[in-house]
Parts: C-alpha cells; sequence; structure tokens
C-alpha cells in the first residue's frame, strides 16, 4: 500500500506487499523488496533496499554522500534484507571511490545513528543510538556498537566485536574483542558474544590464548603472529591473524 500523499519517482521498482507512509519520498534509481515497510517522512534516492526490511520515519538513504570530492557521479547505497533503520538514521551513497555504501542483512541502526559513504557494513550489526561511521570503514559481521561511539575514516572492526558506548576508535579492533575509551583501547574479549553464538570452548580458549600471546606478552607483533600460526585447525584465530595482516591502519592495543 502506497499511502496518497507518498511521492514515488516513476522509476522506482517497489516489490510486493510494499507499505509507503505519508509524505516518505521515494526518489529515482530506487528498489525496494518485498514486504518491506517505509515508514512517513522517510527519503530514499539511489538505493536498493532488500526484502522485509523497516525503514522508520525521518531517515534518509542513499543521499548524496557528506564528501567535498562528490561529484555528483551515478552511485548507490544498499541495505540488505531484514534490516531495520529507525528514526533519523541517515545511510549515504557511496562515491566514486567504491561506488557504493552497503549494510548487510538483519542489521539494526538505532536512532540518529549514521553510516558514511562507502562504508561497508556486515551482517547481524547493531549501531545503537547516535553512532558516527565515518566514510570507507568496515565492519564485519555480528558486531555491536554502543551508543554515541564513533569510528575514524578507514577503520575496520573484526566480526563479534563489541565497541563500548562513546568509544572513539581510531584503529582497527580485532575480531571477538572489546574495545572502549577514548582513543578506543582493548579491554579483553567479547566472551559473552562467544558464548551467545555456541563458539565451541576449544576455540574460545584458543581466541584467549591468542589474545595474550599478542597483547600480553613481550613478543614483537611479528613474532606473536608467527606463533599464532602454529596453531593449525582453529578459524577464529586465522581469522584474527588475516585480519591483522591486512591492517593498514594499525591495531587497538590492550590498555
Amino acid at each position: 500500500m502506497i499511502h496518497q500523499t507518498a511521492i514515488v519517482d516513476k522509476s522506482a521498482v517497489i516489490g510486493k506487499n510494499v507499505q509507503i507512509g505519508p509524505y516518505a519520498i521515494i526518489g529515482e534509481n530506487v528498489v525496494i523488496g518485498d514486504d518491506t515497510i517505509i515508514f512517513s517522512h522517510a527519503v530514499i534516492e539511489c538505493a536498493e533496499i532488500g526484502k522485509n526490511c523497516k525503514i522508520f520515519s525521518h531517515s534518509a538513504i542513499g543521499t548524496p554522500p557528506q564528501d567535498l570530492k562528490y561529484a555528483g557521479e551515478k552511485t548507490k547505497a544498499i541495505i540488505g534484507d531484514g534490516t531495520v533503520i529507525r528514526e533519523y538514521a541517515t545511510v549515504n551513497r557511496g562515491t566514486v571511490a567504491h561506488g557504493q555504501t552497503v549494510v548487510g542483512k538483519n542489521c539494526l541502526l538505532m536512532t540518529s545513528s549514521h553510516v558514511a559513504h562507502d562504508c561497508i557494513v556486515g551482517n547481524n550489526v547493531i549501531i545503537a543510538n547516535c553512532c558516527a561511521i565515518a566514510g570507507h570503514v568496515e565492519i564485519e559481521d555480528n558486531v555491536i556498537m554502543g551508543g554515541l561511539a564513533a569510528i575514524h575514516q578507514f577503520t575496520r572492526v573484526g566480526k563479534n566485536a563489541i565497541i563500548g558506548g562513546g568509544a572513539m576508535v581510531t584503529m582497527d579492533v580485532i575480531p571477538y574483542a572489546q574495545a572502549q575509551g577514548d582513543r578506543a583501547k582493548l579491554a579483553g574479549l567479547n566472551l559473552v558474544g562467544l558464548k551467545r553464538r555456541q563458539t565451541p570452548s576449544e576455540d574460545i580458549e584458543n581466541i584467549k590464548h591468542a589474545y595474550r600471546v599478542l597483547f600480553m606478552s613481550k613478543l614483537t607483533l611479528e613474532q606473536a603472529l608467527l606463533k599464532l600460526e602454529e596453531i593449525k585447525g582453529c578459524v577464529p584465530v586465522e581469522e584474527i591473524i588475516t585480519f591483522i595482516r591486512k591492517s593498514q591502519r594499525g591495531i587497538c592495543r590492550h590498555r
């Protein structure tokens, strides 16, 4: 159902059973998947919205990036199936650098959160109220961000990490870790998240060992990584090693 006061561009592709509320604006180059609900006063343009999403009032999806280098090139924002975007949240479209901003499946972006241009947000990510995510940030699956946290541009957050409320994250956060403070430091592992996801106890012990080797030994980072590479068959440890080796900004350290 499309409310009579909504404005829908002729180029928009609207799926089955989509609801568009009063005064919502659906601009050009928009695709909306089946069973999605767009609440009143939402603004969507240059975006692909998945199935079973909920886009709440006054949110803005696919609007131009807040980047002075943006010159009007055709880019877009992509929102995965089942994602919920609450009131006043913003997801800007990409720039020529990447071409798109991506938010994965089954995410929750709470009120007044912001995802800037060219970001890649994984699946099952929770971004709490008033979080600010700068351009070109990569957030992997199952990350949780506490309210008012902010992430510096080009920074990466590994899967299953948790960012404390108000944290200012300027360096990469390894998978499975907790980070908090200004500037954010590691404060241990996200053990609660690991247990909730029924991570095998052997893997948890290996992750604990990896954390101790990386941050509590007297080894250099390269020596620590070489030592961890001796652990065979533990996917989470391999993910941590790969994440660190790909880091360009450097990683958050234990406080």
